[in-house]
């Protein structure tokens, strides 16, 4: 399994490794922060309840040392029940304080997971097929899952924490610089010491963050793989093999995991011991001052509870100061998919025309909803190679004109299925144009295109829910009866009724209830459905016996009609009434026999091969 991993140690998504020593990145998080401030009303709302519980706990000292001091000063005779009424009203305001922020907290990281999972979900859409060349499927499912609620948390409960504790530090430290300022002084003194230590333990701590991050998008990535290849491991017997491979990504885990549970282990008790000093500090400096009577006893033990408050939220923020280690590790690998650009897009002129919803002046642009027909594809001295790779093709020029068929055969690897990807702009040519009625086609409105396409794969995706749901994916809006109506042409309808729910049968995680024969009528039924102006079949009888491959082509000559249309196959039976039939040679399937050459071979083999299948049928039957 190992040669399947994504090599995250390789691979930086934008941020290479001198981007961590810089410690924290406030650009990342400000953009971050924006997911939260969209709901403004709510951080609000928790700001409010997070800055009045701070203020009613700065406040129990005050009461406290003004209850002691009034004793001390009055005896008996002191008047205690204003302070118990001010003592009851802030309970009562920490109550509602507490249940506010708990529950506006709440809300907002819902919603910013909800948010963040959104973008990243939509950008995943856009962005081109070259960006899943180079990521797994597992990679791309943690920063969807572990990552995003990782931030939401960050972004919800730090905040309310940051806000709380700001108020809470800000407060006790005025006080207590009213109450005695050079006692104050003496206290407040450990935080230099206290920053030192976060700016040390900074680095460290998001180091071995980024490493838990980045193996653990190798162990959801292996997850993945185990689970799509379960039949291939288990037919080539491979369980060893993969525990093995498994298990030195989980022992990788546990010591990064380990690592930087160790430094927040650390750096939390040497704040605590800063804390503790401080206190100890004041409690010797405060009884000197009650001895000499420069102070009460009453503000000596405001001071003591204060001091020992003033380091809680300390002790808060370290937290999720060391947990922002790890949420920063989270949110580069986030933010990198959600503004990670697509190398295929609409030209800015195009996207403004579409979002004006108004035609292009040069009418070049078809907006949705208008019918724009195409009647004329070129290929002009295109050329192509994927990233840092050999040409895969190599000046082609070819011209398609609308209703005529064109089928592609060559040997494998040769360049067939790019050739159809780059007329679907899956891709685009390295060098050379396409032209759509002379205009190059990076001019034309890329959902435009795309909408007018109709696409039937070697091995076709088949969604969970019905079959229907399946067929309708080609027109959304399509009725019940426009569905069985494609089935019928595709072939698929005998086998549908068959099933105990019909068009309603569910078909299983990725088709799994289904053979790949009756998925790859499924696919050409979605196909009929959307009526495209283009049709690519890719392999896409490969699946199918030849009867059924028989009866679909029967039913694909009328849709075949006035409609492009590019067939590749091995299988030349299936492509012997194509118009053009492209090898090296260019031409009919009589001309192209004549001429003896690759396809003459690649016929005149499998002519034999059918042949001798034949004639094995023939003498079983007998």
């Amino acid at each position: 399994m190992s040669d399947v991993f994504f090599d995250d140690d390789n691979y930086s998504d934008g941020f290479d490794d001198d981007s961590f020593k810089q410690g924290m990145k406030l650009n990342l998080w400000k953009k971050l922060l924006g997911y939260t401030l969209v709901y403004r009303v709510e951080v609000i709302m928790l700001a409010t309840f997070a800055i009045t519980t701070a203020i009613a706990e700065i406040a129990f000292p005050l009461i406290t040392r003004a209850v002691i001091d009034a004793v001390d000063e009055f005896g008996t005779d002191a008047n205690l029940w204003g302070y118990a009424g001010a003592y009851f009203g802030f309970v009562l305001l920490i109550c509602i304080s507490v249940g506010g922020f708990i529950w506006y907290g709440g809300k907002i990281r819902t919603h910013v997971s909800h948010d963040i999972r959104r973008s990243g979900f939509e950008n995943l859409q856009r962005l081109s097929f070259s960006y899943y060349d180079f990521r797994p499927v597992g990679w791309l499912m943690a920063r969807m899952t572990s990552d995003c609620e990782r931030l939401s948390n960050i972004l919800a409960w730090g905040l309310l924490d940051l806000i709380w504790g700001i108020t809470m530090m800000a407060g006790i430290a005025v006080a207590m610089l009213y109450m005695d300022f050079l006692l104050a002084i003496a206290v407040l003194s450990v935080l230099p010491i206290l920053a030192w230590v976060s700016i040390t333990f900074q680095k460290r701590i998001l180091k071995s963050a980024r490493s838990v991050r980045k193996t653990n998008s190798r162990i959801t990535g292996s997850f993945n793989e185990s689970i799509m290849g379960v039949q291939t491991s288990k037919a080539f017997v491979r369980e060893a093999e993969n525990l093995n491979n498994f298990s030195q990504l989980s022992t990788r885990m546990f010591d990064s995991s380990v690592l930087n549970a160790v430094q927040a282990a650390v750096y939390l008790p040497i704040v605590l011991t800063l804390g503790a000093l401080a206190s100890g500090l004041a409690l010797v400096l405060g009884g000197v001052e009650v001895i000499a009577g420069f102070v009460t006893t009453g503000t000596l033990i405001a001071f003591l509870t204060y001091t020992r408050h003033f380091f809680e939220p300390i002790e808060e923020l370290a937290h999720w100061f060391a947990e922002m280690q790890m949420a920063q590790a989270s949110a580069e690998r986030t933010i990198s998919l959600i503004e990670a650009e697509s190398e295929i897009k609409d030209s800015p002129r195009i996207n403004k025309a579409m979002k004006a919803h108004e035609p292009d002046p040069s009418g070049l642009v078809a907006i949705d909803g208008m019918k724009d027909v195409i009647g004329l594809i070129e290929f002009e001295d295109v050329s192509f190679n994927y990233t840092d790779g050999p040409a895969v093709l190599k000046n082609i020029n070819l011209t398609i004109r609308q209703g005529e068929s064109i089928a592609v055969v060559g040997s494998t690897g040769g360049g067939k299925t790019t050739l159809v990807n780059l007329l679907c702009r899956f891709y685009e040519p390295t060098s050379g144009r396409i032209l759509l009625d002379g205009v190059d086609y990076r001019d034309r409105s890329l959902h435009w295109l795309q909408s007018n396409l109709g696409i039937v794969l070697q091995s076709s995706h088949v969604f969970g829910g019905t079959i229907a749901d399946n067929i309708r994916y080609g027109k959304l809006d399509a009725s019940d009866e426009e569905i069985r109506l494609a089935a019928t042409r595709a072939g698929a309808d005998s086998f549908i009724r068959s099933k105990e729910n019909g068009y309603d049968q569910q078909v299983g995680e990725g088709g799994n209830q289904l053979s790949a024969g009756q998925k790859q009528l499924i696919s050409f039924a979605r196909a009929i459905l959307a009526d495209p102006q283009i049709l690519v079949m890719d392999e896409a009888t490969s699946s199918v016996d030849t009867v059924t491959e028989q009866y679909i082509q029967q039913g694909m000559q009328k849709l075949l009609q006035d409609r492009f249309s590019l067939v590749i196959a091995h299988r030349l039976s299936t492509i012997r009434n194509a118009d053009r039939i492209l090898v090296i040679e260019q031409g009919n399937h009589a001309a192209l026999l004549g001429q003896e050459g690759r396809y003459y071979s690649l016929y005149t083999r499998q002519s034999i091969q059918d042949l001798s299948r034949r004639q094995h049928v023939w003498l079983t039957a007998k």
